[in-house]
């Protein structure tokens, strides 16, 4: 059950519904943005803590969760003029942005488009160049490519076994089940009409937010306001399962996290820092990318002496 102490409701911007969260609260407005494939629902822990002296709310992206799927708008400044009419709508002038993963082009690209507009920003685990060679040399050589976990091609007819089938697929998913992890996930499914539970989003319109994240030529170098950025490394660790993988497949799991993936955030660290030179940059040793929920009392203090 969703116990998050917030108003729930969907505005009309650029021509479909959002949806979004608001934990109420005075001050400056402080605007969570979800990663691929999750909603507002994802910040229901850590968004209330900072409604003592902000106004705290949560947008979720279209495509995702209650907002509307549409089978366009998935590009970078459309997905950015969302955010720009959704403040608009709610009276927002000025706003501290803080977003996780794929959310990193729309903090970027907000910020180069108005920036008079933000006053603030936080990369929860975001600020990665996905144009890069090394990137795609992660992913061509990823030994996922190669492993396939047990239990997706069963259907289920119940949140519960579609769940627990997830968290055995995807044990970093597992670490991370709280009931934040599972509110959000219930309005990321839904049942066709015999009963059987599937993703909400398409595959077109993930191929479609997947294509925008790997286009997306970096912007940092147009920051210019209070910058806080969080970068976990060795994370893909968390993905490696002791239930149902090989040894085989877990050393060369291993072997690609501590190499070609900690290569590539290392390599972000580093523009990154020579972009946006005054940025506070707090690197997560074997943390998880999930860092704001694994993580939260780091992410928590960190962000309240930033802010």
């Amino acid at each position: 059950m969703d116990a998050s102490p917030h108003k729930s409701d969907l505005v009309c911007v650029n021509g479909i519904n959002l949806h979004y969260l608001d934990w109420g609260g005075n001050g400056d407005v402080l605007l969570f943005l979800a990663g691929l494939g999750c909603n507002a629902h994802i910040f229901d822990h850590l968004a209330p803590r900072f409604a003592d002296k902000f106004q705290v709310l949560a947008l979720t992206r279209r495509g995702h969760g209650e907002s509307d799927h549409p089978e366009t708008g998935y590009d970078v400044d459309m997905l950015t003029e969302d955010i720009r009419q959704f403040l608009d709508a709610l009276g927002v002038e000025k706003v501290i942005l803080a977003g996780h993963s794929m959310a990193n082009i729309e903090l970027s690209h907000f910020n180069a488009l108005h920036p008079e507009r933000v006053l603030k920003l936080i990369f929860l685990d975001a600020a990665y160049n996905r144009a890069s060679a090394t990137y795609k040399d992660m992913v061509e050589n990823s030994p996922w490519k190669r492993i396939q976990p047990p239990g997706l091609d069963a259907d289920y007819y119940s949140t519960a076994e579609y769940f627990a089938a997830m968290k055995r697929a995807y044990p970093s998913f597992a670490l991370i089940w709280t009931e934040a992890m599972q509110e959000q996930s219930l309005h990321e499914i839904t049942k066709t009409p015999e009963g059987k539970i599937v993703d909400r989003m398409s595959e077109a319109i993930n191929k479609a937010l997947a294509d925008t994240m790997t286009g997306y030529k970096l912007e940092d170098s147009k920051i210019k306001v209070p910058t806080l950025a969080f970068y976990v490394l060795s994370k893909g660790l968390n993905t490696i399962s002791d239930d149902w993988m090989t040894e085989a497949q877990k050393a060369e799991l291993r072997h690609h996290v501590e190499t070609k993936e900690n290569d590539w955030t290392r390599e972000s660290i580093e523009l990154f820092r020579q972009n946006v030179q005054h940025a506070r940059i707090i690197e997560i040793p074997e943390g998880h990318h999930y860092c704001f929920m694994e993580q939260e009392e780091l992410i928590y203090e960190e962000m309240r002496k930033f802010l």
